[in-house]
């Protein structure tokens, strides 16, 4: 009785929180794009707790503790880019597969062993190496590591070359960015890093409409899981300024995890 009454709670506080930062942005009081750019580089090179574990999706994490859901993450995800690929008629090519925001390797080890070489892009070295151990605990894939800076992720760019990722994927990254411009700037990377006949998956929260789905524009630690979310229209349209194609669109609307979930698989515009 009293974890339910405090569960309750804490989920009240939490809502009240979010409708109060989001009525701050609305009036004006939205947080500048540095701030908010250093609060989420900071978080997310802290590391330690088991917030953090969880958010990052490392195994050890509470968050899968007595069930399956992190192994069953990989697995939808890459039952889903099947489906979805043999929907378009797409070859499913993943000789080299990148997964930006790789976290402690959930979507990794689902992956890697479909790939000769598996690029994992991360802001926390920490995570980096996690995903390292798991990939390699799972396969022989070739795991090459890329630490960018959250102020300068076209800086893989230096490290990767250009048009030569098979696989460009990305899972519960796109609503902890600090704006939907950074996500332009992430999709015109996987743009540049894609080959001609090479397909992303890239997972979104999207908007539908009303003040509490909104991108919150202030407040990253209370809020990142809905710092930034997209009307699917407009994402759509985003992706098609930013030089790729959108094939197809899947909803999840809600998971385990979370919800209003939206998978876009797109493909290279030449």
């Amino acid at each position: 009785m009293i974890d339910t009454l405090n569960r309750t709670a804490r989920h009240t506080a939490k809502k009240t929180h979010d409708i109060l930062t989001r009525a701050m942005a609305a009036a004006g009081w939205a947080e500048s794009p540095a701030k908010l750019a250093r609060d989420a580089q900071e978080y997310w090179r802290s590391a330690g707790d088991e917030r953090w574990k969880s958010r990052s999706h490392w195994r050890d994490a509470t968050v899968f503790a007595g069930n399956d859901l992190w192994t069953e993450t990989g697995k939808r995800h890459i039952e889903l880019f099947d489906r979805l690929s043999r929907v378009c008629d797409r070859p499913a090519r993943t000789a080299t597969t990148l997964e930006w925001g790789c976290g402690g390797g959930a979507n990794a080890v689902a992956f890697a062993p479909r790939s000769e070489r598996f690029i994992g892009v991360e802001i926390s070295e920490q995570s980096l190496e996690e995903c390292r151990r798991q990939v390699e605990a799972t396969c022989d894939a070739s795991f090459v590591p890329v630490l960018i800076d959250g102020d300068r992720p076209e800086n893989v760019l230096d490290e990767i070359e250009p048009g030569s990722v098979d696989l460009f994927v990305s899972f519960y990254v796109f609503e902890l960015i600090t704006s939907q411009e950074y996500g332009a700037r992430l999709l015109r990377i996987a743009r540049e890093l894609l080959a001609d006949d090479g397909l992303a998956l890239i997972q979104i929260k999207y908007d539908i409409g009303s003040f509490r789905t909104g991108p919150r524009r202030r407040g990253y630690r209370r809020g990142m899981e809905d710092m930034t979310t997209y009307r699917i229209d407009a994402f759509w349209a985003l992706t098609e300024a930013c030089g790729l194609r959108p094939e197809l669109v899947h909803l999840v609307p809600e998971n385990e995890l979370d919800g209003r979930y939206a998978y876009f698989l797109l493909s290279r515009r030449t």
